[in-house]
């Protein structure tokens, strides 16, 4: 990529999209394009179809997503599957119609199955049952991968899906309902310890910034009790979903971001595939005349997990999460772990070799 080259960065406002965004500019990238949701909606074919037409962008990153905790997956089921089908299906479809360069579009590691062998390596995709919890969206983000390898092998473009691990970091979602498990837990555990310790301008602050259930800081201090009960936030005393045992593995999101424009920057479809005379056309509108083939290639056969593992190879149970989480606001309540709640993927570590035989590591770690 040269740093005038026009660069869509799709979901420039989330945890994903706004690490991505900073990278770029950081590193020099002054011509970025972003669109809010209001502004552009992406389940909506026409207008995505209007939008690339009018900015034409030479990159695409598409970190736009619905996305949310055990909770969420649970209740939305059908959102989760839609929306995040059509967000793809829209941008992927558009940005071949219109010759997209190189397009990175991010997954997920629950793409993989629930028992899946520990490191997950990328060969594991679609190896045994997805993790039911959150299989319509894991569905969805295997469509993603699968699109972007499929217009390659067909058409010669240049996609490359990426699955980053847990992520958390500035921008990161901190609704008490759909939040994923990190910044669920420290606002948990931060509202808690200020119950105890009777600070309710802190309280306040709180729930001005981010309302609970229509809840805000200008309730009462018995109605505010009340409400945070509801999510297990009691004076001194927070309860989380599940035994706590889970292992996860989790990575800041500005070195997620590093990784993805290190991808957009040194790595190309045939370096996954260790295929050098693979052609990437140098347009990929199609044409009548149109006459590539894709499919196997038959040096290497059936062509399959072209997708990156994205994380630190770390992790970390559940349990120790929250003690870490509290030590860091010494926090002296309990932490309650509510087993008769869901648990989710038991063990969920990646195999980041991929990345590293490409050059890159991580730098942040948890503590």
């Amino acid at each position: 990529m040269n740093r005038a080259d026009k660069i869509y960065v799709a979901g420039h406002r989330g945890l994903v999209g706004s690490a991505i965004w900073n990278n770029l500019r950081q590193k020099g990238y002054t011509n970025l394009v972003g669109r809010t949701h209001d502004e552009l909606d992406l389940t909506d074919q026409q207008s995505v179809r209007t939008f690339f037409d009018d900015e034409r962008p030479d990159y695409v990153i598409l970190a736009a997503a619905f996305v949310g905790g055990i909770w969420a997956n649970a209740r939305y089921r059908a959102d989760f599957i839609y929306r995040n089908l059509m967000i793809q299906s829209n941008v992927i479809q558009e940005a071949y119609l219109h010759g997209v360069r190189k397009l990175l579009v991010l997954g997920s590691t629950c793409i993989y199955p629930r028992e899946a062998s520990q490191p997950m390596h990328e060969s594991c995709l679609l190896s045994a049952p997805l993790e039911y919890s959150n299989e319509p969206y894991a569905i969805a983000k295997i469509a993603g991968l699968k699109m972007c390898e499929s217009y390659n092998l067909q058409h010669g473009t240049n996609y490359i899906a990426v699955m980053p691990t847990n992520l958390y970091g500035p921008n990161d979602n901190f609704h008490l309902e759909n939040a994923h498990v990190i910044p669920a837990m420290m606002r948990k555990i931060y509202l808690s310890d200020r119950l105890q310790h009777e600070d309710f301008d802190a309280v306040r602050a709180d729930l001005n910034r981010r309302p609970v259930n229509g809840l805000d800081g200008t309730a009462d201090a018995a109605q505010t009790v009340k409400t945070l009960e509801q999510y297990g936030i009691r004076p001194g005393h927070v309860d989380l979903w599940g035994t706590g045992r889970p292992l996860r593995e989790f990575m800041w999101s500005e070195d997620m971001a590093d990784a993805c424009v290190y991808i957009m920057e040194q790595v190309d479809f045939k370096d996954i595939i260790r295929q050098d005379t693979y052609s990437i056309a140098d347009s990929h509108a199609p044409t009548a005349g149109d006459t590539h083939l894709g499919g196997a290639i038959p040096t290497l056969g059936d062509i399959r997990n072209c997708h990156i593992n994205i994380g630190t190879g770390v992790e970390t149970s559940i349990g120790e999460l929250a003690h870490l989480t509290a030590s860091v606001i010494n926090y002296k309540g309990v932490i309650h772990f509510d087993a008769t709640k869901p648990d989710g993927t038991p063990r969920k570590l990646t195999d980041p070799t991929l990345l590293h035989r490409l050059g890159w590591q991580h730098h942040v770690d948890l503590e």
